[in-house]
């Protein structure tokens, strides 16, 4: 992913000022920022849901787009949602929603309907609907929100393992949580995109 001068503004209040990221293959990387700094317009921007003022984004393969608002249907059951979205993906099976479900510790709850998951569970779903397709971008808006410390943990092994498989991975949070499992990592602010060192990058 090739990210060139993107900016945004809300009426009068610049929001981004020009961002410029590379983001290659087999890369986990993170941005961090203080709540209302522009990380979700960023994300919203990267995954086409939002046109910049000016700038460009460059992708190529499948992406994988998972915001902090989960978008889910309240009377929908787990498994229908993963059958409306296998649809939508033209997708032969569930093969890869299952394998994720089950590193997240989440196979049991097929038959739950969205409106009755607690706001973890919630997000766990959102996370399968990312990654069923299984992207070669994935773009990640506070994922581990509400996961309990046995799922967060799970989920920076999913990350990895993605990574490994040589995928790219965009994880934006408010505050560094374990960066030293980043390869970049990148700091919004005033607008722009501040590079910050990892003891990932220290070691190579």
């Amino acid at each position: 992913m090739d990210v060139a001068d993107v900016r945004h503004a809300y009426g009068t209040h610049a929001v981004l000022r020009g961002v410029d990221l590379v983001l290659r293959p087999g890369t986990l990387a993170g941005i961090v920022g203080e709540n209302g700094a522009g990380k979700s317009t960023l994300l919203k921007i990267l995954a086409g849901e939002l046109a910049p003022d000016r700038g460009t984004v460059r992708h190529a393969g499948r992406f994988g787009y998972c915001p902090q608002a989960v978008v889910l249907d309240d009377a929908f059951t787990v498994r229908q949602h993963l059958d409306f979205f296998r649809g939508a993906f033209a997708l032969p099976d569930l093969g890869r929603a299952e394998e994720v479900m089950e590193i997240l510790g989440f196979t049991s709850y097929l038959d739950q309907r969205a409106g009755r998951l607690s706001g973890g569970s919630r997000q766990k779903l959102n996370l399968t609907l990312a990654l069923m397709h299984d992207p070669d971008v994935l773009l990640l808006d506070e994922p581990y929100q509400g996961f309990d410390w046995e799922t967060y943990l799970r989920f920076w092994d999913l990350a990895t393992a993605l990574r490994d498989a040589g995928r790219s991975v965009l994880v934006v949070s408010h505050l560094a949580y374990d960066i030293d499992r980043l390869d970049q990592l990148w700091r919004l602010e005033d607008g722009r995109l501040h590079r910050q060192h990892t003891r990932t990058e220290a070691i190579a």
